[in-house]
């Protein structure tokens, strides 16, 4: 499932139940990292997508490094992962750091917590800082588009591509299927899970527990989408720097913030009650067909 962790955790699942098989064989034959790729397609599709980064870029008088598939993965591990908190710390300090660490800037100027800025490479972010104020309005908008929190790291990571523009929007493009870029794409591997009828049991359960602390969900994976779209609508769509909102804004972003801190904190609650455990049973069960019929254990 895309909760929390998207692809990291089904991909922590499945390694656990490989037993004997060894990481990379365990991502190669199950398919397990963002959009259902295996460990080499999605590793040849970052590699492209960033080399077409740095074209598109050069083409509009900017330099961009491209970034190797390493550097793209520690963005996207660091996402709601600081260091010294476990997850449930985090959750409770910063719910899932959507609203809660706003701060409108681009991510190369981020002087804290940014899986955004981790994914781009220290050499990127050395150059956008060497950049005048009114380049670096420039280069934010040729790279991202509207977006600068929507880099190709964190975009991944979400296995969604819909608030990515400029240059990173073109290379995902020329390397992703329309599929895979519509907003309503689902990792198949998910999709097979939510399926089951004891997931979909399980899910009722959540729905209604939810609703009984006063959230209206029926998938943990609304919950942080949901706190995406009400920031979006704060901010009216634009990444306006903290200081620069409004009174009425700072008191609705100060209200978005205590009620995502909320929400996460239940959402990750009834997760670990009575969706997680279900998911690792389905998905063992997956991984033991998947091995049946590949000969490996």
């Amino acid at each position: 499932m895309k909760i929390l962790r998207p692809a990291a955790a089904s991909v922590a699942v499945w390694l656990l139940l490989a037993g004997s098989a060894s990481s990379a064989e365990v991502r190669k034959d199950a398919g397990t990292e963002e959009f259902g790729m295996s460990h080499k397609e999605l590793v040849t599709s970052v590699e492209k997508v960033e080399g077409l980064i740095a074209q598109c870029m050069r083409a509009q008088g900017f330099e961009y490094l491209a970034v190797d598939y390493d550097t793209v993965r520690r963005g996207m591990s660091a996402d709601k992962n600081l260091p010294g908190l476990s997850e449930a710390e985090f959750t409770e300090k910063y719910g899932f750091g959507v609203s809660t660490l706003y701060t409108g800037r681009p991510p190369q100027l981020e002087t804290g917590y940014s899986p955004a800025k981790v994914g781009l490479g220290e050499r990127n972010v050395a150059l956008y800082k060497g950049l005048s104020a009114a380049d670096q309005v420039a280069y934010s908008r040729a790279l991202f588009g509207q977006n600068p929190d929507a880099t190709f790291a964190t975009s991944l990571e979400r296995e969604n591509f819909a608030r990515a523009g400029g240059c990173t929007r073109k290379a995902v493009e020329q390397v992703f299927t329309p599929e895979q870029l519509a907003a309503s794409y689902y990792n198949p591997k998910d999709e097979q899970i939510n399926r089951d009828p004891r997931m979909k049991a399980a899910l009722r359960k959540y729905a209604d527990g939810m609703r009984k602390l006063g959230f209206d969900y029926t998938h943990p994976d609304q919950v942080e989408a949901d706190v995406r779209k009400r920031l979006d609508a704060l901010t009216q769509g634009q990444s306006i720097p903290a200081d620069n909102l409004s009174a009425e804004q700072r008191t609705a972003l100060k209200a978005l913030q205590d009620y995502e801190r909320r929400v996460a904190k239940k959402n990750l609650d009834m997760m670990e009650a009575l969706i997680e455990p279900v998911e690792e049973q389905i998905a063992k069960e997956m991984f033991t067909r998947a091995g049946n019929k590949t000969g490996k254990p």
